[in-house]
């Protein structure tokens, strides 16, 4: 069977500088490739080759007859007042009408196309306005509409940069199910194990320009080191022979004459092999991360209690009590809308919590005795005198587009990094940007030399807190690594918002989950988390055997009359239902215990203690979920 798409010999360049040259591989049929190499490798241009979008410098690309190519861009856009069903209808009949939808006859059919990807993705009602969806809604939308053109080859520019958890996981599923090939743009390293099967880096540090294994991304790294090792052996190898012929070519005249000349035109070939080797195996620069904290020795550096916020009347946490302090990083997660970017508004000042509610005071009441001396009031925030806190934006929107590259690291030209001052320049280099990049106004710039502009500008504030909204989006793999070895080493307390599961797995001392309809849990690090989110949903309300919710005491109304046709209680189950209420009462007891000791000194000074305590919480806090369920099934049936 003939590959889907074959590239030959490409290379581009972009004014003076070469992107790549030489780059060369196919695509068969349900295969996934994931592309990934260093930013500005030029990995969003060779795939915009592979859809059509732009022409080569030189070299050529083949396809298979009538194939059907569909490309996500990094960037989603959507015409001005389309909704949901409009953007995927109107992108249809546009290749329709150009005649790149073959398979459909009629306007009819293409309707059907948009409602039937529709209901198999969730984006959001059809009539709602393109407008009013959320970064990862805008992605999901994005690919909804390339799929609707039935693709024989996906092609999709950093998708996972929008979405959430829970999103990913959807595309990784997609993909694997999916009766089409794909070329992904990716530094998701979960993502890459998960769903690869075939890995390409493009890099000038091979030969070919690229590197390509088959298999998930350990594979790759396994495989990528073994070849740079023995490139590197090819480098002493070939050192040691150059060294032998420049001695050979340095001796006298008499023997200069004797010389052959095929020799001498072979030494001069190993040399340039040599200049060659010694720049592919150059090490590859990453941008040089590394946070500055200040001396602060406080360990509660931030402490809120009760934190609830209702937006147009849905409510997105409730009651939530967060504690920061130094050396913790705790991962915030969530759907998107459930809350992330308003919490770490509340955390930072710029809003405040919604008043606490009667019920909420009932409980804090009965509570009031267990809390340590100090404790915050409800719906409050208290920050250690004088907290530094240093937030990354996702949205970046402090930095002016029309800006140079000098102007956003410093009016001056010149920075002060931890009491020592740096031109300019000397800065730049540190953050892979060329001194005639200086001039270079911010709007020029990808979205990883954005990040690191908006990494480098945060480097300069010392800070007791460090709040990280979505900082992985679009940094390479390399800038990656030394990204999370600067925060696991930084003394502040750490907020980690990113879909990067890798990252959380390695940083996070705990979990915090949202559900963005009122709830919010803790877990004592991702892999509990990760545990919990892949138990089976439950069933339908109203199916056999379905759980019911778990009321909240302060909330819970009378219980509707029990339906005749429902099972009388047994004895056993009598007497399960009158051991259930003392036993929440023990549980209830026990969690308010565990909270108060996560809150004293002696366990925030302890992290194993602090990581024992928080697991504790968490299994006490699904113990009492499972009660109250369980309470409610056997009240209905009294």
């Amino acid at each position: 069977m003939p590959a889907l798409l074959s590239a030959r010999n490409l290379s581009k360049h972009f004014d003076a500088r070469t992107l790549f040259s030489g780059v060369g591989f196919s695509i068969d049929e349900r295969e996934r490739l994931a592309l990934i190499g260093p930013n500005g490798s030029g990995k969003s241009t060779l795939v915009k080759l592979l859809a059509g979008l732009d022409s080569p410098d030189t070299g050529e690309i083949s396809t298979r007859r009538l194939l059907r190519v569909a490309y996500v861009a990094q960037t989603d856009t959507f015409d001005p007042g389309a909704t949901v069903r409009s953007a995927v209808l109107s992108n249809l009949e546009a290749s329709w009408q150009s005649g790149k939808l073959p398979q459909h006859h009629d306007h009819h059919e293409l309707e059907l196309a948009a409602d039937m990807v529709l209901g198999r993705v969730d984006v959001a009602p059809p009539d709602t306005p393109c407008a009013s969806l959320s970064g990862g809604q805008r992605k999901r939308l994005s690919i909804a509409r390339a799929l609707a053109h039935e693709p024989d080859l996906l092609l999709l520019d950093e998708p996972t940069n929008h979405l959430d958890v829970e999103g990913i996981r959807w595309l990784e599923d997609t993909l694997r199910a999916g009766p089409f090939a794909s070329v992904v743009i990716t530094h998701d390293r979960a993502f890459l194990e998960q769903t690869a099967t075939r890995i390409v880096e493009l890099s000038r540090a091979y030969p070919d320009g690229t590197f390509s294994v088959e298999g998930g991304y350990a594979e790759f790294l396994r495989r990528k080191a073994e070849f740079l090792d023995g490139q590197a052996r090819q480098e002493q190898a070939l050192s040691n022979e150059v060294r032998e012929d420049l001695r050979w070519l340095s001796r006298g005249a008499k023997a200069r004459r004797t010389k052959s000349k095929s020799r001498i035109d072979a030494s001069y070939q190993r040399m340039d092999e040599l200049a060659e080797l010694r720049a592919r195996n150059a090490p590859q620069r990453a941008a040089q991360i590394d946070f500055t904290a200040t001396d602060r020795q406080t360990q509660k550096l931030l402490v809120a209690r009760g934190l609830s916020r209702t937006v147009q009347g849905r409510t997105l946490f409730r009651g939530l009590d967060v504690l920061l302090s130094p050396g913790s990083v705790l991962g915030l997660m969530g759907p998107n809308g459930s809350g992330k970017t308003t919490l770490i508004r509340m955390l930072t000042g710029e809003i405040e919590s919604d008043p606490p509610t009667p019920e909420m005071l009932e409980e804090e009441a009965q509570v009031a005795p267990l809390l340590p001396h100090g404790t915050p009031a409800l719906g409050t925030v208290r920050r250690a005198q004088n907290l530094r806190i240093v937030l990354f934006s996702q949205s970046r929107t402090e930095l002016d587009p029309g800006a140079t590259l000098s102007e956003a690291f410093s009016p001056a030209d010149s920075v002060v990094y931890r009491g020592r001052s740096l031109h300019i320049a000397t800065w730049a280099e540190m953050f892979l940007f060329s001194r005639h990049q200086l001039k270079q106004p911010l709007r020029s710039l990808s979205g990883g030399e954005l990040a690191r502009v908006h990494i480098a500008r945060l480097m300069l504030e010392p800070a007791d807190i460090l709040i990280l909204d979505e900082p992985t989006n679009d940094l390479d793999l390399a800038s990656l690594s030394v990204l999370e070895e600067s925060l696991e080493e930084f003394p502040g307390a750490v907020v980690l918002v990113t879909h990067d599961r890798a990252m959380l797995d390695r940083l996070a001392t705990r979990i915090l989950a949202l559900d963005g309809e009122g709830g919010a849990r803790y877990f004592a690090d991702y892999q509990q988390w990760a545990k919990a989110a892949k138990a089976p949903p439950p069933s339908p309300a109203g199916s056999p055997g379905a759980p019911k919710p778990a009321p909240n005491p302060a909330t819970t109304t009378a219980v509707p009359p029990p339906d005749p046709s429902k099972k009388k209680l047994s004895y056993k189950e009598q007497r399960e239902l009158e051991a259930i209420q003392p036993e929440i009462e023990r549980v209830e007891s026990r969690i308010a215990q565990v909270e108060a000791s996560l809150a004293s000194p002696e366990t925030l000074a302890n992290h194993r203690r602090l990581a024992e305590d928080s697991s504790a919480l968490a299994d006490l806090q699904q113990r009492l979920a499972t009660l109250y369920a369980r309470w409610q099934e056997l009240e209905d049936r009294r």
